[in-house]
């Protein structure tokens, strides 16, 4: 059942977007060579309680740290860990979520590890220019797969390839709820976009074939070639006049 929120309620989760844009903000000077992922991940914590918000990850489904951190051929869901350290040309996607008075904000972003090779810049480029054409789409009257089918459409046109297994997500009282937002799809298909409706869009983004795989931790998606992976999200209220992207300051 898809939730549709009152500009109140769309308010509240503005609250919890704004702390999580303010967490990836931060990451972007946190990033560089020699960082485990674990010193980020408790960077953020630390952060996000301190805005009187609580992590959204943690806890959830048993999930153990406050950000996913997905390095190179990791897709998304990676755990930080002392044990992953940053280096020079390597790609970070930083996935994170906070709560604030019960409602929930989540965005994603991936970063360049100090200087990277083009054709890495060229996928963290397309990656989230996908996530635009698809928000772009995020008007009432339209349909979910127009949103999907922007973001395919515009990720194959460049030479790469949409991840199919995991979707971008409703989002609101929890973490997801109804509909699911696919990477992938056929334009006119899907429930009908109407105000109120929030959705996580987040296209995750192979250079090189659509399949994944999952580790033995149970979390980590990787990619099945061991090609590169990019992962962008916003949360993204329907508004009358067009989207608002409560992630986005």
């Amino acid at each position: 059942m898809i939730i549709l929120k009152s500009l109140q309620e769309i308010e509240k989760i503005r609250k919890a977007c704004i702390v999580v844009a303010d967490v990836l903000e931060e990451m972007k000077s946190q990033v560089r060579p020699g960082v485990s992922t674990l010193a980020l991940d408790e960077f953020a914590e630390k952060f996000i309680r301190s805005a009187g918000a609580l992590p959204a990850f943690k806890g959830y489904r048993g999930y153990p740290k406050t950000l996913c951190t997905s390095v190179n051929s990791e897709v998304i869901h990676g755990i930080p860990t002392r044990d992953v350290v940053l280096k020079q040309g390597d790609l970070v996607s930083i996935d994170v979520g906070a709560i604030v008075d019960g409602f929930y904000g989540d965005a994603a972003i991936t970063l360049p590890v100090g200087n990277i090779e083009l054709e890495t810049e060229r996928l963290i480029k397309v990656t989230e220019e996908s996530l635009y054409r698809g928000i772009a789409q995020t008007t009432v009257q339209n349909r979910l797969y127009d949103i999907s089918h922007a973001v395919q459409g515009y990720v194959e046109i460049n030479g790469y390839s949409v991840v199919r297994e995991f979707v971008g997500h409703g989002i609101g009282r929890s973490l997801h709820e109804d509909p699911q937002v696919p990477n992938f799809g056929a334009p006119g298909q899907g429930p009908r976009l109407k105000p109120g409706m929030v959705l996580a869009i987040e296209p995750m983004v192979n250079m090189g074939g659509s399949a994944t795989v999952v580790k033995e931790d149970n979390w980590t998606a990787v990619t099945a070639d061991g090609s590169l992976s990019a992962h962008f999200e916003h949360t993204v209220a329907v508004m009358p006049d067009g989207p608002w992207i409560l992630t986005k300051k």
